[in-house]
């Protein structure tokens, strides 16, 4: 039968609103069972990129809070710092930028607090058991909570695919080094025409890893330790990952790192999917595209697999709009990923992911029926 989800389309009423409808919905799952008295509880979200909209709205975020108070534990609200240099690459810009795009106390009522330090190393390694890795990066704020609420926007992706819940646990939970880890086997490298020999690199390096030699700066692949470090400080951009990895060996990577995000999380974990804005692109850009399909409604469970599964088939299973990204698969049950990305494989994440036993692809879908009058 699979694992067990909660679906509510996006209708309301004159006797329920979907806040309304996204109680009921984490009654359904129910959360009581999951919070305690006490528990500090971790909200993974994505804070969205300055410029962006798609992101999942704070007002629906609250909700979540609010529900988690009410049972007493301690909510907080949590991202983590970006590889690349931009508005998340440090905890004071991460948290401005969440701050503007409306996810600020006064708003959501609960704290901001960056899952991997203020430079994104306070991280923890752990073990997985995985095919490709033996340990994580993971930042330290996601395994001290007690209780984990992941909270995804699902989206189309660029290099997976797909984006939900198992991405949100892999990239959104690790370190830097750990997100350069799933993105690349090598040290970054310097792109010599931008390097203006301003030696910030130099001063952030910790592992003596740069040196300047013929007018532009050098990393040493032997002594680089891959925190990434370097590309967030050069104000240049001439320090860059290295994408050697293929776009599979990546998903199978992030499956692997979503194992070691819910270390000690066994009973404690919920997920919540926003199937709305489906965008063609993750929330990382300054930018939001057009939806490629229309609004479908919100997931919740327990199973990070079962979820992103169901999401998919859902999206595939609509119709798709017209005059955006997405160039074929437009009818009902046509592959909407890959009328946007045709180049990627996005069953790989899935396959891989149950595989080593985060999750099943199989699932029983409960649908929520209405209350009230709807108009």
């Amino acid at each position: 039968m699979g694992a067990s989800l909660w679906f509510a389309d996006l209708r309301s009423g004159n006797r329920e609103n979907l806040f309304a409808k996204l109680t009921r919905l984490l009654a359904a799952a129910n959360l009581e069972q999951l919070v305690a008295a006490g528990d500090l509880a971790a909200i993974k979200l994505h804070f969205g990129e300055k410029g962006g909209h798609a992101y999942i709205r704070p007002v629906f975020i609250r909700t979540i809070v609010e529900q988690v108070k009410q049972l007493g534990g301690k909510p907080f609200l949590t991202d983590s710092s970006t590889l690349y240099p931009g508005q998340r690459k440090e905890a004071v810009s991460a948290l401005h930028c969440a701050i503007e795009n409306g996810f600020a106390y006064a708003v959501v009522g609960a704290p901001l607090i960056m899952a991997d330090g203020l430079r994104g190393k306070s991280s923890r390694r752990v073990p997985v058991a995985g095919e490709l890795l033996e340990s994580a990066d993971i930042g330290l704020e996601i395994l001290e909570a007690d209780v984990l609420l992941t909270v995804s926007h699902f989206k189309c992706h660029e290099l997976t695919g797909f984006g939900g819940a198992i991405k949100n646990l892999a990239m959104g939970c690790s370190s830097r080094e750990g997100k350069l880890e799933q993105h690349s086997t090598v040290a970054p490298q310097v792109a010599e025409q931008l390097c203006n020999l301003c030696h910030d690199c130099l001063k952030a390096c910790a592992h003596e890893a740069i040196s300047f030699l013929e007018g532009a700066a050098r990393i040493d692949p032997e002594l680089c330790a891959g925190c990434s470090r370097c590309i967030t400080v050069c104000q240049q951009k001439a320090i860059r990952i290295q994408w050697n990895e293929d776009a599979s060996r990546v998903m199978r990577k992030m499956a692997e790192y979503a194992q070691g995000a819910l270390t000690g999380k066994a009973g404690k974990q919920l997920y919540v999917n926003f199937i709305t804005q489906v965008s063609p692109a993750c929330d990382c850009y300054g930018h939001s595209d057009a939806a490629i399909v229309p609004d479908i409604g919100i997931l919740v469970g327990h199973d990070p697999v079962a979820i992103d599964q169901a999401c998919a088939d859902l999206v595939n299973q609509a119709q798709g709009l017209p005059e955006t990204a997405l160039a074929s698969g437009h009818q009902p049950g046509g592959d909407k990923f890959r009328g946007v990305h045709p180049q990627i494989d996005w069953e790989v994440t899935l396959e891989h992911a149950e595989k080593i036993g985060l999750g099943s692809r199989e699932y029983k879908l409960n649908r929520l029926e209405p209350q009230g009058q709807r108009w």
